[in-house]
């Protein structure tokens, strides 16, 4: 990897001490290849030269023009090969031309937690001045994309720092450098050097299962078939959420190697029809995996010798208007050492659910790559957005257990009822399965 790390530039004005943070850090995926300043008398020349990284000023005063500040600075940044731009300390704003050159390729750190106390004339002790003068209990730092507008850009990162009482504004500048500042700039550094490194490798990265899910208040129930890494195993996943207390009143079980969901408490079942089914069960070579009673129609045809889809042309959506819940299902076909897999889902073509739309994606089992299908987009109110396009790629692990906690720990912590999962050894068939209920 480091033939091929990110070339990164660190652009300064005064003592350095972020620079000295992203040095001392040994960064993995990007390399400082180049310290500029904007002050010929900065220290922080003499910690890059300690280091041993070319080092040099580009004095703002020595130009008529911003424009020609920024042309030297450009054609110094491109005979360099830089890649990233990091500002840490840098106190010249640089204009709409310069940044419109490297989107999402300039990174700036502020001593405060954006939007607070930043934008133009809002650098160095001034910040912590207002800070205090304010008298907020909590400031901190922010690292962000730099574009045309001070301190406007994404923000990538972010650490609060206590305000303690007697606080000076240089005692305050301190703690948020040692707290925040000086972690945050090299995580940032380090994460987008990873993601220029892969882009310029044209490696696609493929997003993981837990990415696809934090955050997310509720993807409704979900379906993940796919391949480890290795490419020794099948991984099937499937989830259930709820939002009403039918709905959460559920757990899974396993029976004879099939998994069904049940009342938690059947006392309280309101609704069984479309709580209560089984969600996973084998024929032949084949494992079915659905979020309703669906899978029994699948099971009956191909049984039959019929396919997936000719058994889901005779279903359709939940009858659960106005959400009309999406059934989404999956097949893995295991054939001598590997395997193939079909997804589908069945939603409501219109806001009124008078027609049913049909949808089944066929894949070849790839090694650490899997598809995810899950019923809604997001969380709504009154209505739930349903999925939209294709099953999404995620990234399949070796590890069951490693899979498993990536799941239930980045579902919804109040909404999520029930996982299952299951790795099938393609070489022997032996399988090994996790089974996480909320309720117990």
């Amino acid at each position: 990897m480091l033939n091929d790390r990110t070339k990164i530039a660190v652009l300064v004005s005064g003592g350095g001490t972020n620079l000295q943070a992203l040095i001392d850090a040994d960064l993995k995926a990007g390399q400082i290849v180049l310290v500029v300043s904007s002050q010929a008398g900065a220290y922080a020349l003499t910690r890059a030269q300690n280091a041993g990284i070319p080092a040099l000023a580009v004095e703002r005063k020595a130009f008529q023009s911003q424009a020609a500040f920024e042309e030297k600075l450009v054609s110094t940044l491109e005979a360099n090969g830089i890649e990233l731009i990091i500002l840490a300390g840098f106190l010249t704003i640089l204009s709409e031309d310069f940044t419109r050159r490297y989107p999402n390729r300039i990174l700036n750190i502020h001593p405060s937690l954006i939007p607070a106390f930043c934008g133009k004339g809002y650098y160095g002790l001034r910040v912590h001045e207002e800070a205090l003068a304010r008298g907020v209990k909590l400031t901190g730092a922010t690292v962000h994309f730099v574009n045309e507008i001070p301190d406007g850009g994404e923000i990538i990162a972010q650490k609060a720092v206590a305000v303690e009482p007697g606080d000076t504004p240089k005692t305050l500048q301190r703690r948020v450098m040692e707290q925040a500042e000086w972690q945050l700039l090299p995580q940032a550094a380090e994460l987008i050097s990873e993601r220029i490194r892969r882009s310029k490798m044209n490696v696609y990265e493929i997003p993981s299962i837990g990415s696809r899910l934090n955050g997310n208040r509720y993807p409704g129930r979900g379906i993940v078939i796919g391949k480890t890494a290795d490419g020794t195993k099948a991984a099937v996943a499937y989830f259930i959420m709820g939002r009403s207390a039918n709905s959460r009143n559920r757990i899974f079980t396993q029976k004879n190697g099939e998994v069904f969901t049940e009342p938690f408490d059947a006392s309280k079942v309101q609704d069984p029809s479309l709580i209560i089914y089984a969600a996973l069960r084998s024929i032949g070579s084949d494992l079915i995996v659905t979020n309703g009673n669906q899978t029994d129609t699948i099971y009956d045809f191909v049984a039959e010798g019929k396919t997936f889809s000719e058994a889901l042309t005779t279903r359709e959506f939940e009858p659960d208007g106005p959400n009309w819940t999406p059934r989404i299902s999956g097949i893995a076909h295991f054939v001598p050492g590997d395997f193939t897999y079909e997804m589908s889902i069945l939603k409501s073509g219109d806001a009124e659910g008078t027609f049913c739309n049909r949808f089944t994606y066929t894949y070849g089992a790839a090694a650490g790559l899997g598809h995810f299908i899950h019923t809604y987009v997001c969380d709504g109110n009154p209505v739930i957005p349903t999925f939209q396009g294709e099953p999404e790629r995620v990234a399949i692990p070796d590890d069951i257990d490693a899979f498993t906690d990536e799941i239930w720990n980045n579902l919804d912590a109040e909404n999520k009822i029930s996982l299952y999962v299951r790795f099938i050894d393609l070489k022997t068939g032996e399988s090994a399965d996790r089974l996480v209920n909320k309720n117990v």
